[in-house]
């Protein structure tokens, strides 16, 4: 791959996400920039536990991707002084793989889920009384004869991270005793994540290319962080290896994105939706062959962040591109026509 390809997460890149430098990952709520609700309430809930000595609740985590669900994971075993066993909801394929999972799980461990939205609903039934009673019902023989033997189970506490709350069904979702939303980052968090990442990796950064870097890494840690890193590269190649103004911007245009974080897919499928759909509605499907892009690409990357920025707007027929998304682009904007739509 090219060091200066785009930052943001494309379906090829899921894996390599999973895996961003471990060195850059916070590893105590005081290194963890943002969520401050969350980081409070959690500190609470692991307080009380210790006092009780407890296992802390099943915790479900929700937000889109790279928002530090994982960090989040990791910072609470720490917290706690708990073994982390982390796996994701597509490597578990069969029940035989959970019940392995599960007999290997010590007192107080934790097990840390991501993408639990994708688990299948033969797995999630046998989380239901992993989960609320610390059993495990494996079924031994077919039909008539087939008998269910009962295990006891550690008591120990699961964390399920996901980019899509509403694909998880209702009795495993109730069975978490703690939901929490990480949201957007606000610019002076991103600008701590990002001055903390050039100290670990060694990068003079001035407060002019380390404000260019946060407005652009659309509001979100994994993507301030992997910007970080190409225009560290585009400095060391055509400057003097120092992050500022002048070299952060023009990395910033080989990259193709513009001054709101915006990337040339980004773009694309908001023009797609005024040139070929009069601005929409359009539905998901059509959009996604128009533009050649997986509708999971589109919701889960893409779409959150436009919605945010106000460029995107879900209507029951479809999207619609908003006056935001005419004027950013430079195209006029039929205020009567687009506001019908709306």
């Amino acid at each position: 791959m090219n060091n200066l390809s785009s930052p943001i997460t494309s379906p090829k890149e899921l894996q390599e996400d999973r895996n961003l430098d471990i060195t850059l990952r916070p590893r105590s709520f005081e290194e963890y920039a943002g969520q401050e609700k969350i980081k409070d309430n959690l500190k609470i809930l692991i307080e009380a536990a210790k006092k009780r000595g407890e296992a802390v609740e099943h915790l479900l985590l929700y937000g889109s991707s790279g928002l530090g669900k994982t960090s989040l994971a990791h910072i609470i075993a720490k917290e706690i002084g708990a073994n982390l066993k982390v796996t994701s909801g597509p490597a578990i394929e069969k029940t035989g793989d959970l019940a392995s999972i599960l007999t290997s799980l010590q007192d107080g461990d934790i097990l840390f889920v991501d993408e639990c939205h994708r688990l299948n609903k033969n797995i999630e039934e046998i989380l239901y009384p992993a989960m609320e009673d610390y059993k495990l019902d494996i079924i031994i023989g077919k039909g008539p004869s087939a008998k269910i033997l009962r295990l006891d189970l550690p008591r120990f506490a699961l964390i399920g991270a996901t980019t899509r709350i509403g694909l998880l069904s209702s009795p495993l979702r109730s069975r978490f005793g703690a939901t929490y939303r990480l949201n957007f980052y606000e610019q002076k968090d991103i600008e701590k994540i990002i001055s903390r990442s050039a100290r670990i990796l060694n990068v003079s950064i001035d407060p002019a290319g380390l404000k260019i870097i946060a407005q652009t890494s659309r509001a979100t840690p994994r993507v301030a962080n992997r910007l970080l890193k190409r225009v560290r590269d585009f400095c060391q190649v055509k400057g003097d290896g120092i992050i500022d103004q002048g070299t952060t911007q023009q990395a910033l245009k080989m990259l193709e994105i513009d001054e709101l974080g915006l990337e040339p897919t980004d773009r694309r499928l908001l023009k797609v939706m005024i040139e070929k759909f009069n601005g929409g509605p359009v539905g998901l499907q059509a959009l996604s062959a128009a533009t050649d892009e997986e509708t999971e690409t589109i919701e889960e990357i893409y779409e959150p962040f436009l919605l945010q920025l106000g460029f995107l707007a879900r209507t029951p027929r479809g999207r619609v591109a908003t006056k935001l998304a005419y004027e950013h682009l430079g195209i006029k904007y039929n205020r009567e026509e687009q506001d019908r739509l709306l």
